[in-house]
């Protein structure tokens, strides 16, 4: 059994992330599983070195241990996120060359407004698929 927990460092940790922690945790020991713990940040914009470094001192403080993450290690590394994105990339391209994705070409403002759209009709907001059939001339028209 492997649980992981990975929280954005955007901030301190609140009590929700907390509690996530602590089960995960107690899950992961009373299983004899692995608790994991990975920072998630790609919100490069809001992530700090303090609120990573919070983040740790947060559950060391707390007494929580983990098996695989950062200061420890471990064989499915790196465990922040940002360092992750060549692996992520070549994943990427893999589903995209086996048909099992596709690309979307929307603008942010275009998927905003989609967005206000369903909100103004009470939906949840989601992406509708627009790009997913797309024919190879449309796609060149983008690329």
């Amino acid at each position: 059994m492997r649980v992981r927990f990975a929280p954005s460092p955007t901030g301190d940790l609140h009590v929700g992330n907390i509690r996530t922690a602590l089960f995960d945790w107690a899950y992961a020991r009373h299983t004899g599983g692995k608790f994991i713990f990975r920072i998630e940040d790609t919100d490069r914009e809001r992530v700090t070195d303090e609120y990573i470094a919070a983040a740790i001192d947060t559950l060391r403080w707390l007494g929580l241990d983990w098996d695989e993450g950062p200061e420890v290690g471990g064989p499915n590394g790196p465990y922040l996120q940002s360092q992750r994105l060549d692996i992520y990339a070549k994943w990427a391209e893999t589903f995209l060359d086996n048909g099992d994705a596709y690309r979307c070409y929307c603008s942010t403002e275009e998927l905003e407004a989609r967005r206000e759209s369903q909100r103004a009709a009470n939906l949840a907001p989601g992406y509708d698929g627009k790009c997913r059939d797309l024919s190879a001339d449309a796609i060149a028209k983008y690329e």
